[in-house]
């Protein structure tokens, strides 16, 4: 894929949401080693697809807590998240986890922000607690299954991890990416993610931190468990 193709304008930046050295939560940097920042929370509903790894997810959810936003999990798979919601809160509830449909009301404000993030596997069921104001909702898809379109038409904001060829070519329809990007989809390395809108996409590399490589480790685009 040809770097060129990810180089946007300043109003195409901001069509996609993907402010450089604004406030929010950074995604990853760009090939010129910049940040890509990424302000998810909005006084409306702000709804995001992730098909990609768990560590991904988990690195943002990370980076949401040191930004001062509080994390509800909704996963089956609590002890994937267990050992990151403690070394998260410090002794208080800065992520909490929460069972499938067991999420409780949230009271996300402008000074209390929440970021819901939906670990619910490959057929995520409607969830209790939608997006509000303030209050957006990540929904991890580890590949594509029977709800990823529907997921996909409806969301703000869409990022995709390597998928296989069949899987791109099926992203790049819904999400109108041209065809040497849905193509190269299939050979993203493990810390890169595609942030797309239909009119706007850019390509980051997530760097971790020593202290999150010490925590969830290398970037990963496969689970390690579940």
């Amino acid at each position: 894929m040809p770097r060129g193709s990810h180089v946007l304008s300043v109003g195409e930046l901001s069509r996609l949401a993907l402010p450089v050295g604004d406030d929010g939560i950074v995604v990853g940097v760009d090939s010129r080693s910049r940040p890509a920042v990424l302000g998810i929370h909005h006084p409306v509903p702000y709804d995001m697809v992730l098909i990609g790894g768990v560590w991904t997810a988990q690195v943002l959810a990370l980076r949401a807590v040191a930004t001062g936003v509080r994390v509800a999990v909704e996963t089956g798979r609590a002890h994937v998240w267990a050992r990151l919601a403690q070394a998260a809160n410090g002794g208080l509830e800065h992520m909490t986890l929460h069972e499938v449909g067991r999420v409780p009301p949230l009271g996300a404000t402008l000074g209390s922000p929440v970021l819901v993030v939906r670990d619910c596997g490959v057929r995520p069921p409607r969830g209790r607690v939608a997006s509000a104001p303030w209050q957006p909702v990540l929904t991890l898809l580890p590949y594509l299954g029977p709800a990823a379109a529907r997921l996909m038409e409806r969301a703000a904001l869409v990022g995709v991890q390597r998928v296989s060829p069949e899987e791109g070519s099926r992203i790049g329809k819904v999400m109108a990416l041209p065809p040497v990007q849905a193509e190269a989809l299939s050979t993203f390395a493990e810390d890169a993610t595609l942030w797309c809108t239909r009119t706007a996409r850019r390509l980051v590399r997530m760097v971790p931190t020593d202290s999150e490589i010490g925590l969830l480790g290398n970037p990963s685009r496969l689970d390690a468990h579940n």
